[in-house]
């Protein structure tokens, strides 16, 4: 038995696919434990969970579009989150003693500790900025990133932070990939073959039951004679979604005779919609989707592989961060189309809900998508993986280091 410690950032699109390996490893007779706030895991986790809190503190506001928004991202979460959450991953590790530190993409801290400590770690991707690095080729942007890491690392005192600045360094210094273990929730059916280094495991997506607030009470308002469309855009875009959900419903209110429309969002925002569309403000995401027809979505890489596990096509309507990427992926894949979503009109959207609707060879995309997902092995896989490299022993210290290298100078195409 081993134990394992997850440093996770309080967003649900992280944390639902963290949870679900975390189970798969307690199925497996591991101990797990968590470091974050305690408002957020509670309710996630259950009144069992083991969680070391860190409190929780509010950010600036970021940036909501192109390359600002996903600078802005590092600058005003990604790195503040790191500082403010490394007193608390340095106090768990030493209060648990894990024998493997388990750190999403973005939760800095957890590297920095696990480091700082001589322990092995594990890197979760959620987000396919930091698995296929598209901005790569930006001048500038890489070693933007990489500066923004690397003085963290010399304000925390981590190891790296003494290297001189050469490409091993980089590697050293790069938060993002453990050299030990790469987890990606998502598999090259999805986005496209690629040589990934050996470290590199993309197992899809990692699927597990979800506490809900309350249950489901709008299952009798699903018309089974209907086609089904299920409109959301997340949980990080509520300011700029309001336009979005008037124009899906202006969309789609002209086809009430072969299509029911589920918009997820605050029922204030279509105070008045027309009769073959519900607003509800949560759903039973896992629950709902074997039920849908096509998805109209941000591009938000969770809920893009949600709905591709389940064979559902889409259109994407990417926002910002990586969700352009993934709406790239998508198209190239054949699993759906893309549209604008600031500047695209009801009679736009209709005419890509009817043709992902009445094209077969959408759904046939998403379904060999869906089956390598399953191939794939989701979160039993990763948790068989992190079992191994738990149990590997001190020897397995840097292996994969090359590969994080290859990765940063841009050999993985």
């Amino acid at each position: 038995m081993s134990r394992f410690l997850f440093v996770v950032p309080p967003l649900f699109g992280h944390a639902n696919a963290a949870s679900a390996v975390a189970d798969a490893l307690a199925g497996r007779g591991h101990e797990v434990a968590w470091c974050g706030p305690e408002t957020f895991f509670r309710p996630l986790l259950g009144p069992g969970a083991t969680v070391f809190p860190t409190g929780i503190r509010i950010y600036r506001k970021q940036a909501e579009y192109g390359l600002a928004s996903v600078m802005s991202v590092w600058e005003d979460y990604i790195i503040p989150q790191a500082r403010f959450t490394l007193p608390a991953a340095d106090r768990a590790v030493r209060a648990y003693r894990p024998d493997l530190l388990v750190a999403d993409q973005h939760a800095l801290a957890g590297p920095l500790a696990a480091r700082q400590h001589g322990l092995r770690w594990a890197t979760l991707i959620a987000q396919a900025l930091e698995l296929t690095q598209p901005l790569r080729a930006l001048p500038g942007f890489t070693g933007w990133v990489h500066g923004q890491m690397a003085a963290l690392c010399r304000e925390t005192g981590d190891p790296s932070s003494a290297r001189t600045a050469d490409r091993d360094h980089e590697a050293l210094t790069d938060l993002r990939f453990s050299p030990h273990l790469v987890i990606a929730f998502t598999t090259q059916a999805l986005t496209g073959q690629r040589d990934f280094p050996d470290h590199f495991a993309l197992v899809g997506p990692a699927l597990g039951p979800r506490p809900a607030p309350s249950p489901w009470d709008q299952w009798d308002r699903l018309d089974p004679a209907r086609r089904k469309l299920l409109v959301t855009v997340g949980t990080l875009a509520p300011g700029i979604a309001g336009g979005f959900y008037r124009r899906a419903a202006d969309a789609v209110a002209p086809l009430r005779a072969q299509l029911q429309a589920i918009v997820v969002g605050p029922p204030e925002a279509l105070p008045d919609p027309p009769d073959n569309v519900l607003v509800t403000r949560q759903v039973p995401m896992l629950e709902l989707l074997p039920k849908m027809d096509a998805v109209i979505s941000h591009g938000g890489m969770n809920t893009v592989c949600e709905a591709l596990a389940y064979g559902v096509p889409l259109i994407v309507a990417p926002i910002r961060h990586d969700q352009p990427v993934m709406a790239s992926q998508v198209t190239a894949a054949g699993a759906g189309i893309r549209v604008r979503f600031s500047r695209a009109g009801p009679s736009e959207l209709r005419r890509a809900v009817l043709a992902v609707l009445g094209d077969p060879a959408y759904r046939a995309a998403a379904g060999r998508i869906r089956d390598s997902f399953a191939t794939a092995g989701g979160a039993p896989a990763a948790a068989a993986r992190l079992e191994r490299l738990a149990a590997a022993g001190p020897a397995a210290g840097d292996q994969g280091r090359a590969g994080s290298a290859a990765l940063l100078s841009g050999k993985v195409s």
